[in-house]
């Protein structure tokens, strides 16, 4: 059956199959085993093929963005690891006198997305200036910061069901909450539309501004990291939670947090995700002794485990 999946997936899509292949480089934490297979559909239509596909064969499958926010298994990933090709990074503008509708592709960087409204003097996605990832990533995640969340200006998405689908949801009914969407399972989020606002460009780039230097005194660089590791709870601030306990700083072979900031694990080199989810459940079990508080990780575990 594998050789007759491998054979069907290279006849629908080419050279955009490949097997075998080292998701490390995918990863922002430069961290993950083998994919199986991995497949980079560029359009909707390909995507509703190749779940078609897939389905009908009985085999498993993964989406995976920009490779933020996720620790990919030593052991990889089974099945098909579906990764959106360039077709999926693009931006389309419905302008009008105050206000804008925005439809993004699910692999655009997050970054240049938030830098295009900038240009265009539209508001609403300033606090995402520096955030990591895809367009995708970002609404999977309701990425967020400094009191802004994508959530706030997301009107609908559109992608593809687990029955090979085309399906459009409405941002109302995404089930959005702090650092989470909910999505059909299965679901893959093939474009994103927003609703923007015009604003002053000069109070755009200032709150753009902000952003960078926080994240700039903040958070480490040079080092490969996922961001921040677990969430936030209610009121407190897991990076603060951590360091007061004595954590700040720790190591696991490689894995080490942050001394620059306690709620970000850094690959020091040749990290492994096993020895970066060993130092998680460190660092809780730590601060449950201290403070009676079960910090709830922001990164998703995937793969083998």
């Amino acid at each position: 059956m594998q050789t007759e999946l491998k054979a069907g997936l290279v006849h629908l899509f080419g050279r955009y199959v490949r097997f075998g292949v080292p998701l490390a480089q995918y990863s922002s934490f430069r961290i993950g085993g083998l994919a199986d297979i991995l497949v980079e559909p560029n359009s909707l239509e390909e995507l509703q093929t190749l779940i078609c596909f897939v389905t009908e064969e009985h085999e498993p499958f993964f989406l995976l963005g920009g490779g933020t926010n996720v620790l990919i298994s030593d052991n990889g990933i089974r099945g098909v690891v579906i990764r959106p090709g360039r077709g999926f990074d693009y931006t389309e503008w419905k302008e009008q006198p105050r206000s804008a509708m925005v439809t993004v592709g699910a692999g655009r960087s997050l970054g240049r997305f938030v830098r295009e409204a900038a240009r265009k003097e539209y508001g609403g996605v300033e606090f995402a200036e520096g955030i990591p990832g895809t367009v995708g990533g970002g609404l999977l995640m309701n990425a967020g910061a400094f009191g802004g969340e994508l959530s706030d200006v997301v009107q609908a998405v559109s992608g593809v069901n687990s029955a090979g689908q085309s399906v459009r949801l409405h941002g109302a009914d995404l089930g959005f909450a702090y650092r989470k969407t909910v999505l059909p399972k299965q679901f893959i989020v093939g474009e994103v539309e927003f609703h923007l606002s015009r604003k002053n460009q000069t109070s755009i780039a200032a709150s753009m501004g902000q952003a960078r230097e926080k994240r700039r005194r903040a958070q480490p660089h040079g080092y490969p990291n996922a961001g921040s590791i677990f969430k936030n709870p209610p009121g407190m601030h897991a990076g603060r939670m951590i360091e007061a306990v004595g954590c700040k700083g720790t190591c696991n072979g490689p894995a080490k947090i942050s001394e620059q900031h306690a709620n970000f694990i850094v690959n020091t080199g040749g990290a492994t995700a096993t020895q970066v989810w060993q130092l998680m459940e460190h660092v809780q079990r730590v601060v449950w002794q201290a403070m009676q508080v079960w910090l709830e990780p922001e990164i998703r575990r995937v793969g083998e485990w």
